[in-house]
């Protein structure tokens, strides 16, 4: 049962979960959530056929209705619960991963996710005690349901004048070809464009360099003003500037201020990860807005962000959460304001890779991790090493830790998955980035046979 993790289920199909595990999942969900419906959409993976057909399966068999929107972009889902009063739905996809995974992303009313801690580990708990699933007396029935048109209309609601710009668009052959081209139109390049389960360009994970290879060549080709990648379901998304150089995911949250705030002026509350650079809050603040700072993942952002009635939050990740999106995420409606940002600030004068620059005032790390089996002692120790001797300026603990000093933070989290420790660190020079990047490998390595992976 590998596959059940935080946020989401999710593995290897057939080693880490199979069609068995599926079926009960569906079984188990309607009793879970108090419903007789679910909405179910998948992505183009070749096991999202099978994985489909089990799942229905287990619900039909729970005596529950199946309202099937086909194949869908995870937003799409978010969008469908949301606006049709769902108690429940699934998302068929492994996100990011590469092609022989999959999994299942599930949402309750509202579009609030469902993760290990809210409803995800009793339904695996059920299944580890063999709990029993007899098929209901009168089973359920599968209803198809279309929702992408008004997802495309809803988000056209938000498109701005972008005549102006070169766009460059890779679609990482994933859920994102479903909607893109309706939205911004043929006239832009595009690569990866044709929806393909193998992922036969790259991995469609923006987050590892190699994978935005091909769109930064795209920009470099076609001069392009801004360049704007999707993940295999299209909930995150990345942006290379002009220099086809990737944006820092974080500083979007900052960037999308000049929408919301700018053109909007709209202030209020604005959520970021405990990753997230120091700049997104010296660059906001000024504006009027309040920034808070919370765990890590959708299961925590999203419910985070409504409790809090902020306006749009974000994650290191590529995720971006909007109060006008139910409080959820869509790498679509990210990337339209992105774009409304680009095209304000060209007829200004300014480019992207320019805002970016007068953001961006620290050197980070990014996530460094590090194989320990002591995660627990190993942080209390960085804790105690670094605080020693320098007084915090604050101390975040809750994800791990995030603890700030006057010229630097750092932020040390375990994995929820695997044996691993994530740190980030952040610093006014490149000199004392690398001076505290050596002093935690120094430590965990002697202290713990920690080894930097």
């Amino acid at each position: 049962m590998g596959a059940f993790h935080a946020y989401d289920i999710r593995g290897i199909y057939n080693l880490d979960f199979n069609k068995d595990t599926v079926y009960k999942v569906g079984y188990f969900l309607p009793e879970l959530l108090g419903t007789d419906r679910v909405l179910v959409g998948r992505d183009c993976r070749l096991s999202s056929d099978e994985v489909h057909e089990y799942l229905l399966r287990g619900i039909m068999d729970a005596g529950a209705d199946v309202y099937d929107i086909g194949l869908s972009s995870t937003p799409m889902v978010y969008f469908g619960t949301a606006k049709h009063g769902f108690k429940a739905s699934v998302q068929i996809t492994a996100s990011h991963n590469p092609p022989q995974y999959n999994g299942m992303k599930v949402s309750r009313e509202n579009a609030l996710p469902v993760g290990l801690e809210s409803g995800l580990g009793t339904i695996k708990e059920w299944i580890d005690v063999g709990r029993p699933t007899p098929p209901a007396v009168k089973p359920g029935t599968v209803h198809k349901l279309d929702v992408r048109e008004d997802y495309l209309e809803f988000l056209r609601g938000y498109m701005g004048d972008i005549s102006n710009l070169k766009i460059a668009f890779d679609l990482s052959s994933g859920m994102a070809t479903l909607l893109a081209k309706d939205i911004f139109g043929e006239g832009h390049a595009y690569v990866n464009d044709v929806m393909d389960g193998r992922f036969p360009s790259h991995e469609p994970n923006p987050l590892i360099p190699a994978n935005d290879v091909d769109l930064q060549n795209l920009v470099r080709e076609t001069g392009a003003d801004v360049g704007v990648i999707y993940d295999g379901d299209a909930d995150r998304v990345m942006f290379v500037d002009d220099k086809a150089e990737v944006v820092p995911p974080d500083l979007v949250i900052a960037l999308l201020g000049n929408y919301f705030v700018g053109e909007r002026g709209e202030k209020g509350i604005v959520l970021q990860d405990i990753r997230s650079s120091k700049s997104v809050t010296e660059y906001l603040e000024p504006m009027g807005c309040q920034v808070a700072t919370w765990k890590v993942g959708r299961a925590n952002a999203a419910p985070r962000l409504r409790e809090l009635g902020g306006l749009w939050g974000g994650e290191l990740a590529g995720h971006y959460y909007f109060r006008d999106f139910f409080y959820s995420d869509s790498g679509m409606l990210a990337s339209l304001l992105m774009l409304r940002v680009v095209a304000e600030a060209k007829r200004k004068g300014v480019k992207l890779s320019e805002m970016v620059a007068g953001i961006k005032h620290y050197e980070n790390s990014g996530e460094v991790n590090f194989k320990v089996v002591d995660k627990e002692g190993a942080i209390e120790a960085l804790k105690a090493h670094f605080t020693k001797d320098e007084t915090p300026t604050a101390v975040m603990d809750f994800d791990g830790y995030r603890i700030e000093f006057k010229d630097w933070w750092f932020n040390v989290r375990p994995s929820n998955t695997e044996p691993y420790l994530r740190f980030i660190c952040e610093a006014a020079t490149t000199e004392m980035l690398a001076a505290k990047i050596d002093e935690t490998v120094s430590l965990l390595a002697e202290k713990f046979g920690a080894v930097r992976s």
